[in-house]
């Protein structure tokens, strides 16, 4: 589970029609209109074409219409301008890991905890990286970090419970979906995974309580499994 390093923010410009119009994408990019955002981002761009706000936050409303190709291109604009944008690295990062670049995902990353070594997101994405090569003990490691840095961060703790289970770790990953859950009582996919993973170790009823209570949370995928197993 990969998450976005944050959201487009009002920022001061020199010039007030570029950075009036960079305001308008971002209520519009707030309220999920994306496509109207980029609009938006891009005549405040045909005023300042060194604007690295706006190139980074049309980055953001294209990786949400799935346009990582076209994000990665905004991400890269804007670093071009600002290197030190931390954000922009741990974006790039996490559309090239939606095009299976794992190893280039890792190196932008990499390069997002060089600039911000406080970033709790970028370890746990770090960490999602290297969890798809398998590399269970070095996405464990930056999943402890994160955790280390925000002990609130639910996410982290879910990620690792993943890890965790594939890597054979039953009741460390229970645990650590415990612990997700306890940070955020509706977190449907940590009850659905915590269910999984009871269920490999025989404590049905324990799965059943999950599976059951992500589907009041709205999460459909186990009831069929409640009709089977419950």
């Amino acid at each position: 589970s990969v998450l976005s390093l944050g959201s487009p923010l009002i920022t001061a410009c020199a010039n007030p029609l570029a950075n009036n119009s960079f305001n308008s994408g971002v209520d519009k990019y707030e309220q999920g209109d994306y496509q109207g955002a980029i609009t938006d981002y891009d005549k405040a761009l045909e005023i300042n074409p060194q604007y690295a706000d706006a190139y980074y936050s049309r980055g953001l409303a294209k990786y949400n219409l799935k346009d990582y190709q076209g994000a990665i291109a905004d991400y890269t604009e804007a670093i071009e301008i600002d290197p030190e944008k931390g954000e922009a690295y741990g974006n790039r990062g996490n559309a090239k890991l939606d095009l299976g670049d794992i190893q280039g995902a890792i190196a932008d990353y990499n390069k997002s905890i060089e600039i911000d070594p406080t970033s709790a997101l970028a370890y746990s994405n770090r960490g999602s990286a290297k969890e798809r090569l398998k590399d269970y003990e070095g996405a464990v490691a930056d999943s402890t970090k994160a955790i280390e840095i925000d002990p609130k961060y639910a996410t982290a703790y879910y990620n690792r419970g993943i890890i965790k289970r594939k890597s054979g770790d039953y009741q460390g990953a229970i645990a650590d979906y415990t612990e997700a859950i306890e940070i955020n009582p509706e977190y449907a996919n940590a009850y659905v995974n915590r269910g999984l993973v009871r269920e490999r170790v025989s404590d049905l009823e324990g799965a059943c309580r999950d599976w059951r209570k992500a589907v009041d949370l709205g999460d459909e995928r186990p009831a069929e499994w409640v009709k089977k197993q419950c």
